[in-house]
């Protein structure tokens, strides 16, 4: 009897060890997939986060290439203005140096007017274009010479007074005023930048050798000369003032020009 309760107890002891042995690994193998398991959670992000992040930088990039784009107009916009202004400036030279010029005919007229012994006659049938004694026999004549010559004096008509000496040429191709009439055209053709017009005009008044407005008129051409970058020319208008004119006003303007 002792015998079989030694071996019952044996028997328990061996079960409960045995028990414990196959017990143990559970927990172990569990823990150890659910940390493979957490790790792998971790690595791995969510599907949404990607897209939202690919979202983001898309959004970044177009940003950025709207900038870029906004900074592009803007520069050739700064461009264009920058090219306007210098455009602009040289304009308002040019129409002050025109100013300059009709303010010093008109006051040449007035001196005229004043040294003349008849002012009231001579100042209604002279320009301050012709030398002193220069006049027409035609009233008509004269009267529409000064009339083209109000039009840029008095009313700063200037496509009208280019309309009133082209006409004037025509009425009258043999007048006394002549050399004023093609010097005035090249003037107001040459304010206008209508280079060619201008040259033609200037150039008629050379034909004339006793007029008054032919130095000024060689000046002018080298004016145009230069102005479309033709340097050669241009000094060979100024050098012949200088040689035939030497002691003019136009003389010293053209030996400014070729320094």
């Amino acid at each position: 009897m002792f015998s079989n309760l030694k071996q019952v107890f044996t028997l328990t002891l061996l079960a409960s060890a045995a028990s414990i042995t196959l017990a143990a690994p559970a927990p172990v193998s569990d823990l150890s997939q659910r940390s493979v398991s957490t790790s792998a959670n971790r690595a791995v992000p969510n599907e949404g986060d990607v897209a939202r992040l690919e979202r983001l930088l898309e959004n970044r990039n177009r940003m950025q290439l709207q900038m870029q784009q906004q900074l592009d107009e803007m520069a050739l916009e700064i461009n264009e203005l920058r090219g306007q202004l210098e455009r602009n400036t040289y304009d308002m030279q040019q129409m002050l140096q025109r100013q300059r010029e009709l303010f010093v005919e008109l006051d040449n007229l007035r001196s005229a007017a004043k040294q003349s012994p008849s002012a009231d006659a001579i100042a209604a049938n002279q320009s301050d274009e012709l030398p002193l004694g220069t006049f027409s026999s035609d009233v008509n004549e004269q009267a529409a010479y000064q009339n083209a010559v109000d039009l840029i004096l008095k009313k700063r008509d200037y496509a009208g007074a280019i309309a009133a000496f082209e006409k004037f040429q025509a009425d009258y191709p043999d007048s006394s005023f002549a050399a004023n009439a093609h010097y005035w055209l090249g003037q107001l053709h040459f304010a206008k930048r209508q280079d060619q017009q201008s040259a033609k005009s200037f150039a008629a008044v050379l034909s004339y050798s006793d007029s008054n407005k032919r130095a000024d008129a060689l000046v002018k051409l080298g004016d145009i000369a230069a102005r479309n970058n033709n340097t050669a020319q241009a000094k060979k208008y100024y050098q012949q003032v200088i040689n035939e004119y030497p002691n003019s006003a136009s003389a010293k303007a053209a030996q400014d020009k070729l320094k």
